[in-house]
């Protein structure tokens, strides 16, 4: 089972379009439980995780959230950010087979372009970060925010597929 963490500020849309991505996952059996860390939002965030049978923080320990998670491995995802088919199939693979973290392939169809790729710094979790619930309690820190786990975890790559939110975001 897996537990998906996701921190948000204002992104209601970019919310509600991760969520309905995560649907078939708890369909499947795959995500036990889903937990969103707002920072102040402004907007109906609160309610789209609501909706969608999530647990909503506006504050929160990142130790006590980890410890809390139902499932054995977390994802922790950008709200916007959509995996693509097959993503359930190689992340139950993965984790059968696997005890180290690892990171969603970028999608074929949504690469940036080579310029762009050397002049912009990608986000820490612009391709999500999937970890054992162990890795993450040891690594979580007081106060710490959800890109901080990326900088303990040596990953490897999953074959699924994963667009990133700064593809919706610029569509909007």
């Amino acid at each position: 089972m897996l537990t998906v963490i996701m921190e948000c500020r204002d992104q209601e849309p970019e919310l509600a379009h991760t969520l309905s991505t995560l649907v078939s996952g708890a369909v499947e059996g795959l995500i036990s439980d889903v937990i969103v860390l707002d920072h102040a939002s402004s907007d109906g965030s609160s309610r789209v995780a609501e909706a969608a049978g999530c647990r909503f923080h506006t504050q929160w320990d990142i130790c006590d959230i980890v410890a809390s998670a139902r499932g054995e491995w977390i994802l922790i995802m950008e709200p916007g950010s959509r995996p693509q088919s097959g993503w359930i199939e190689d992340i139950l693979e993965y984790t059968s087979l696997n005890t180290q973290a690892a990171r969603f392939s970028p999608s074929r169809h949504y690469k940036p372009s080579f310029l762009s790729r050397l002049s912009r710094r990608q986000p820490p979790l612009e391709y999500g970060l999937l970890l054992g619930k162990q890795h993450a309690l040891s690594a979580a820190r007081p106060g710490m925010p959800l890109s901080d786990f990326t900088k303990s975890q040596k990953s490897r790559r999953l074959n699924a597929e994963l667009i990133p939110a700064r593809v919706l975001r610029a569509a909007r």
